[in-house]
């Protein structure tokens, strides 16, 4: 069965966005892939935390999510060749529609005084970035599981090279944005 968000981009944003920016369907804004990364911190020292916070991420996502090592030594930040410094994870197809459905529709409106998503994570090439402060919003994740509330970063990369076309794209596909702001 195909994620619900797909059908809706299908039967109804692309439509729009056809009729709004481009008349070749090739060229139609669609999203790419959507990265979820944590920067490890202090927890690079303890492997108990590091794989409390990868299998956080990996229940998240609904995929495994791979830890990240540094690739040379920084004496200024106490960080070794090889040493753990975060965890990411990159969904594609229908696991990405399903994560954005439920960020969208599950996850966010459960954050306290929530006023939506700042609309300045857009980088000059169609790509959009934001922070989340902690992970309990998600409706997987137990309190008692959690060893320490750590944030991340979204990325969510679309096919598109306009900031203007992938606003619209996220903007139709639910994403709550600030009132004010640019796009």
């Amino acid at each position: 069965m195909a994620a619900r968000l797909f059908e809706k981009y299908k039967n109804e944003i692309r439509p729009v966005l056809q009729s709004e920016f481009v008349q070749n369907k090739m060229l139609t804004p669609a999203l790419e892939k959507v990265t979820i990364s944590v920067g490890a911190g202090e927890a690079m020292k303890d492997t108990k935390l590091m794989q409390n916070i990868s299998d956080t991420i990996s229940l998240i996502a609904g995929q495994k999510a791979v830890t990240i090592k540094s690739k040379k030594s920084v004496a200024g930040f106490k960080v070794r060749e090889d040493m753990p410094v975060g965890v990411k994870v990159t969904l594609r197809g229908e696991q990405m529609y399903n994560f954005m459905d439920k960020l969208c529709s599950i996850a966010l409106p459960r954050v306290k005084d929530f006023r939506g998503v700042d609309r300045t994570g857009f980088d000059g090439h169609g790509n959009f970035n934001f922070g989340l402060d902690e992970q309990l919003m998600f409706p997987e994740v137990e309190y008692d599981n959690i060893i320490k509330t750590h944030g991340m970063n979204i990325s969510i990369t679309t096919t598109t090279d306009s900031d203007v076309q992938s606003f619209r794209l996220l903007e139709l596909l639910g994403v709550p944005f600030t009132k004010t702001g640019r796009a």
